[in-house]
């Protein structure tokens, strides 16, 4: 995808680097969009307008392992889901590091959350959050219909704002861990001037779902949190962002759930993992 936005901007170039969410001795950030040096190095020359400082409280493997996140949960909430308090959210998948992050901002600013989990796991993991999700809708056995949890979980108004992890274009059925919900299924659960999030770039609308939104004063966008890099004059909100997240790292507002990093040489492995969807993230560290 970043390959895409860089042509997209004309900002085309051979090789691509990656781990970009960095943290380091004094300061830590996001290498911007069009850094040519990668963060699996033991040195990286950025732009001090790209860095937040590091508060003490917040460990190097914290830091990079939330800022990313930190930042698309911003994104998704506030920027584009316009969260207030007494809204209701539904976060698809709310078991991935992305989505547990947007449940805890959710929950700093009074929103009621419904979560689903792919697995007996992630609906374990999920129940176990303090503040707790208003219900943990399991979605991997069959057994449960999202619509009619949500619309008794909000007496049949719908939710304010859908943030989902990928999204079910045609009418298959799911497998695996690549369940996702049908496009017709999230329209039918987003309330009147609701907000539907959406993380998926190839998604397309018939003309009876953009009625069924016309007919809601419905909004859809696309979460898309490398913008903040191509654009300057999103400097200021962007680093506002990024100090939001650490401080709330630093007050323990935002909690980490990681897996342990993994060594710098198998940075290689770990990113394949990724990419395959093995994994849902991984840490490397300089040892």
């Amino acid at each position: 995808s970043i390959r895409k936005i860089l042509d997209d901007l004309k900002l085309s170039r051979d090789l691509i680097p990656v781990g970009r969410e960095i943290s380091g001795v004094v300061l830590q950030g996001i290498l911007p969009l069009d850094a040519e040096l990668s963060g699996l190095c033991d040195v990286v020359l950025i732009h001090e307008h790209h860095l937040v400082p590091k508060p003490e409280k917040v460990g190097w493997v914290e830091a990079a392992g939330t800022i990313r996140d930190g930042l698309r949960a911003y994104t998704a909430l506030h920027s584009l889901g316009r969260v207030a308090t007494g809204h209701t959210l539904l976060v698809l998948d709310g078991a991935t590091p992305f989505g547990m992050i947007t449940i805890q901002v959710a929950h700093y600013h009074g929103v009621k959350v419904l979560a689903t989990a792919l697995s007996l796991q992630d609906q374990q993991l999920l129940e176990q959050l303090r503040p707790s999700v208003a219900r943990v809708i399991g979605v991997w056995d069959g057994k449960v219909d999202l619509v009619e949890a949500c619309m008794e979980e909000t007496g049949g108004l719908g939710v304010d704002i859908i943030i989902d992890s990928g999204v079910r274009l045609y009418e298959e059925e799911p497998t695996g861990q690549h369940m996702l919900p049908h496009k017709h299924d999230l329209i039918s659960v987003l309330g009147v001037g609701g907000h539907w999030v959406t993380t998926e770039c190839s998604l397309q609308l018939d003309p009876p779902d953009s009625h069924s939104l016309f007919l809601r004063g419905a909004s859809l966008s696309f979460l898309n949190e490398e913008v903040w890099g191509a654009s300057r004059s999103s400097q200021g909100k962007y680093l506002h962002i990024l100090r939001e997240v650490v401080e709330k790292l630093s007050t323990g507002t935002l909690r980490l759930q990681l897996d342990e990093p993994v060594p710098f040489y198998e940075a290689t492995v770990s990113m394949e993992m990724v990419q395959a969807r093995h994994v849902r993230k991984r840490l490397v560290v300089q040892l």
